[in-house]
């Protein structure tokens, strides 16, 4: 059997994509019976987060175990296999142990260094042992990768290299600000009351917020919540616990809200939030063209520009538009109409030189009489710039313009009244918020975004060599393991060799006495053990090499073993180490 994994996660798959395919907890069980329900797959665990789905299982054939694999996270996660195959990524054995011990360190999360994983890796676990799908293998590798995670947390200053989810968003949702001084006075609201929504109400407590309401669809556990905060000895926060329909009320009051729930729909829309924002000022938040949809605006920008470049007559090389511009159209002003002149038509015959002062002009420096510098020839010197350039032109319809854009004119947008973090999957908060002034949302999508260039500490490098380190010896560790029931099997078969010896010793010496016949047995299992340890301790030696498998079928074949003895030896192995077991 082999380790398999099959997943899709934020560096795969567009946040759209992964939140469409989250699991929540029914189909991760309903995923997990099936799994191991499927032929090729004799164990199996789901690994779901925020912004990760992924199925590790043992696999007898690859190509199978892959195909298999994939439609049933297609089926369980409601999204059609064809559109979620270009996302999916697949691990193999030693490069599955290697991505899950990467996750565990926390090198693969959306804020590298995170340390809230161990806990989803550890309820993974937990869950896959409540239905029996983990077995040896599964055991083994989560339970090591969580010692892994530990490890890297402890070893190397991986904390330092970022943060979790929630501070991260946090300080996305100040604008770079101090947390503490941002979040000091301010009224939060928590909508959820699990793991994640309580780690942002503990956060935001620290930090220094007045008041803290929890809302949530079981109330008890709202209460629970906020019995915590109210108590807590770190902290002088007022906590208290409202019921769902509470929230729009208690929105209108709220500064701040952090909601991650695992409901299915919107939790809050944009029509929600428009509502108390103008309860809260009196004032309806209209949608913030300005600052909002920049990136359309400046799209139109764009396209209006180059229409109007391709529109107007381009004045003379010497008008007053154009001073010191050091490219002269004139001898293209023939160009028969339709035909931009800004297309390759404009560049064809010009030396480097031109182009190169044309380029530094459009761009707002000073133009440079390079043809006087020594060894410029002419056009002749750079053929390899020239067709560059053409290649370009030709790629993009035009050559830089020679009249300057006119600037975009940024309008500010008004200060938030209203900050909102969705750290759900699916979103808890209408996306549309994005569009309204007076207030901020930040999302998991503008978390990747902020994300992408977070800046990775040395620290990491220290952990990479503890997971390559830590890979090495799981796979040495499997590999010895893998052979021991031969070992063991073979050694019970010469135990009894050695009790039918005996046993037959007995028969033909009847008055031999009771000294005599326990120093013969005695000697008969020292000549059995030496003979068998150099053998025995040198296989698990090989065994555990790289391409070590082999030497299990070449024991069985060269001792004549029975393969289900073996078997037999491999499965009461395995009852007891999952009986035995537990989630570290």
């Amino acid at each position: 059997m082999s380790l398999l994994v099959v997943g899709l996660s934020h560096r795969s798959a567009p946040v759209s994509v992964l939140e469409r395919a989250s699991l929540n907890a029914g189909a991760q069980l309903k995923l997990l019976q099936d799994t191991v329900a499927a032929e090729p797959a004799a164990e199996a665990a789901v690994l779901a987060t925020c912004n990760r789905i992924e199925l590790y299982a043992d696999v007898d054939k690859f190509h199978a175990g892959v195909a298999e694999l994939s439609t049933l996270l297609a089926q369980h996660s409601g999204v059609g296999l064809e559109e979620l195959t270009p996302y999916l990524y697949v691990h193999y054995e030693d490069r599955a142990v290697h991505h899950l011990f990467s996750v565990a360190c926390g090198l693969d999360s959306m804020v590298v260094g995170e340390g809230q994983i161990l806990g989803q890796i550890k309820d993974s676990l937990a869950r896959a042992q409540d239905l029996h799908t983990a077995g040896r293998l599964l055991n083994d590798l989560f339970q090591q990768a969580l010692r892994v995670g530990k490890r890297a947390h402890s070893e190397t200053g991986i904390d330092r290299a970022g943060q979790s989810l929630v501070t991260f968003g946090l300080e996305q949702l100040s604008a770079g600000a101090d947390v503490q001084r941002w979040a000091r006075g301010k009224r939060a609201l928590v909508i959820g009351a699990g793991s994640m929504s309580s780690l942002a109400a503990a956060t935001l407590a620290r930090a220094g917020v007045a008041e803290i309401v929890v809302a949530n669809r079981t109330f008890e556990r709202a209460e629970r919540l906020a019995r915590i905060l109210s108590e807590g000895d770190d902290t002088d926060v007022l906590a208290r616990a409202v019921p769902m329909d509470s929230v729009p009320g208690e929105l209108t009051r709220a500064d701040v809200a952090v909601s991650c729930t695992g409901a299915t729909g919107l939790v809050l829309t944009a029509d929600a939030v428009v509502a108390s924002v103008q309860g809260r000022t009196g004032a309806p938040a209209l949608e913030d063209a300005a600052g909002a949809d920049t990136a359309v605006r400046e799209t139109a920008v764009r396209e209006t520009a180059v229409r109007e470049a391709g529109e107007a007559p381009l004045p003379g090389a010497g008008s007053a538009a154009d001073e010191n511009c050091p490219l002269d159209l004139s001898s293209v002003s023939s160009v028969p109409s339709g035909f931009s002149v800004m297309g390759e038509a404009a560049v064809a015959g010009m030396d480097a030189a031109t182009l190169e002062q044309h380029g530094a002009w459009a761009a707002g420096g000073t133009a440079v009489d390079r043809t006087r510098e020594p060894g410029r020839s002419g056009p002749e010197t750079d053929p390899e710039l020239i067709g560059a350039l053409a290649a370009t032109a030709t790629r993009v319809g035009r050559i830089p313009e020679r009249r300057r854009p006119e600037p975009v004119v940024e309008v500010p947008r008004p200060e938030p009244v209203l900050f909102l973090l969705d750290l759900a999957m699916p979103r808890d908060v209408d996306a549309a918020v994005h569009r309204l002034a007076g207030v901020r949302l930040v999302d998991i999508e503008s978390l990747a975004d902020a994300s992408a260039d977070a800046p990775m500490a040395a620290d990491v490098d220290m952990v990479r060599r503890i997971v390559a380190d830590e890979v090495t010896a799981f796979g040495a560790a499997q590999r010895a393991a893998h052979i021991t029931p031969t070992v063991v099997a073979l050694r019970s078969m010469a135990a009894d060799v050695v009790a039918g010896e005996i046993a037959r010793l007995e028969g033909r010496l009847p008055g031999l006495d009771d000294k005599h016949r326990a120093e013969i047995t005695q000697t008969v299992k020292r000549v059995v053990d030496k003979l068998l340890h150099a053998p025995t301790v040198r296989v698990k030696q090989l065994a555990a090499e790289p391409g070590g498998a082999g030497y299990a079928d070449a024991l069985r074949t060269l001792f004549d073993l029975d393969q289900e003895t073996v078997a037999s030896v491999s499965r009461a192995g395995n009852s007891t180490t999952e009986k035995n077991r537990g989630p570290a």
